[in-house]
């Protein structure tokens, strides 16, 4: 097994009392790399050879890794690697957004086993909830019928939809959903299927599917600015996704262009894809709108091209502005809009205006293209429960370099 780049994973300790950490510790280094040697992860994680040992035997009995086979590595002694069991956990991702809603299950590796969409009707959670959990339902079980053990190792359901959450006084407001936002929609989920709930807005989902499958892959530290029908952000901070206290970390979309506009217009005011529906006076609710989009996208459209330079300008701010606050390593456009769309988009953004991250030696573009995948927030709302499960926390006990531990709250 020859590995020519680090091994990525966050620290375990050897304090008594800490196992739970060391075996999310493991699961996370084996997600993010592949299969390791226990040598691997004992040397990565900073744990004892023990330590690993015992906690992979309990791994295997759980039926969380799996055994590979032997490889030898010239004169040395030959090294065994284990693998994370795709099938040891799986768990529900749903989407719900203003016309649609989707769902999908995913294995312990994110890998998307069952997929389905329906239309919401335009009366909000009133008949749109029992459409939710109809679809949930469906989804699990086409997931039955794929693998019979899913309902034992069934983790949880992750929830994503636009945000922000818990604001007031916006109830026409065609860029929020309040109808949906008041309604007990986690407990009436949970209720309903038996499952665990997270909720989480759209873009920290996006966010976290693009840390799985994505541009965001091994990357510390960036920001995902979703555009979909509003705009927002999904904040990957310390590889953690940051959500703030209220569940509205990275609402960028509901920034003010101008604190002296007596509009008060926003930046998803005239940058989201529901301001280029307006634009084209097309109704977003038809089908077929996604490839329409990318069709004329392609074609340079000339009213999709001057959208664009319009979009490009404040979303060349808003970029501006994540940068100088957030400090990432890069920030990836991601989201519902058609690949063909957001490249041009891309492309008219640039030159970027200038702040902190405009430096020399970089290893990464300040601004590049992630995941125009429909299903992406859905996929990345799976990985929410997956990650509740099984993923290390810093609230968890860290080493430091001295080698002593700390407690963060």
């Amino acid at each position: 097994m020859n590995r020519s780049q680090p091994i990525r994973a966050k620290s375990g300790t050897n304090h008594e009392g800490t196992s739970a950490h060391n075996r999310r510790v493991i699961i996370d280094a084996l997600r993010l790399n592949g299969a390791l040697s226990r040598a691997d992860l004992a040397r990565a994680t900073r744990l004892t050879k023990q330590t690993v040992s015992n906690i992979i035997d309990e791994l295997e009995r759980d039926g969380l890794v799996v055994t590979q086979e032997t490889v030898r590595k010239g004169r040395g002694q030959p090294s065994t690697p284990y693998a994370l069991v795709p099938g040891g956990a799986f768990a529900i991702g749903l989407q719900i957004d203003r016309l649609v809603t989707r769902a999908v299950a995913v294995d312990l590796v994110g890998t998307v086993l069952v997929r389905a969409e329906a239309d919401l009707p335009p009366d909000g959670p009133a008949n749109g909830a029992r459409v939710v959990l109809d679809l949930v339902a469906g989804v699990r079980d086409g997931l039955s019928a794929l693998a019979r053990e899913s309902e034992a190792r069934l983790v949880g359901l992750g929830v994503a939809m636009p945000g922000p959450f818990g604001v007031d006084g916006a109830d026409n407001d065609q860029w929020m959903m309040q109808a949906w936002q008041k309604y007990p929609l986690a407990e009436t989920l949970a209720s309903g299927t038996g499952l665990e709930v997270g909720l989480q807005n759209d873009a920290a989902a996006c966010a976290t599917a693009e840390r799985m499958v994505g541009a965001a892959h091994g990357v510390d530290h960036a920001v995902c600015l979703y555009l979909g029908y509003g705009i927002g952000a999904g904040l990957i901070l310390n590889s953690e996704l940051y959500s703030g206290a209220n569940g509205n970390g990275g609402e960028i979309g509901m920034a003010l262009l101008s604190p002296h506009d007596p509009g008060r217009t926003s930046l998803e005011h005239r940058a989201s894809l529901a301001s280029l529906y307006q634009h084209l006076q097309i109704d977003p609710a038809a089908h077929g709108v996604y490839d329409e989009i990318g069709r004329r996208a392609e074609a340079d459209d000339p009213r999709v091209l001057e959208w664009i330079a319009s979009a490009a300008t404040d979303l060349r701010w808003g970029v501006h502005l994540i940068e100088t606050i957030f400090d990432p390593q890069t920030v990836i456009l991601c989201g519902g809009a058609p690949e063909p769309l957001a490249r041009r988009l891309i492309a008219a953004m640039e030159p970027l205006l200038p702040s902190t991250a405009d430096r020399p030696g970089r290893m990464l573009p300040r601004l590049q293209l992630g995941l125009t995948d429909p299903w992406s927030v859905a996929r990345g709302a799976a990985a929410e429960p997956i990650g509740r499960a099984f993923d290390p926390r810093f609230s968890a006990i860290l080493k430091v370099a001295g080698g002593a531990a700390v407690t963060t709250g």
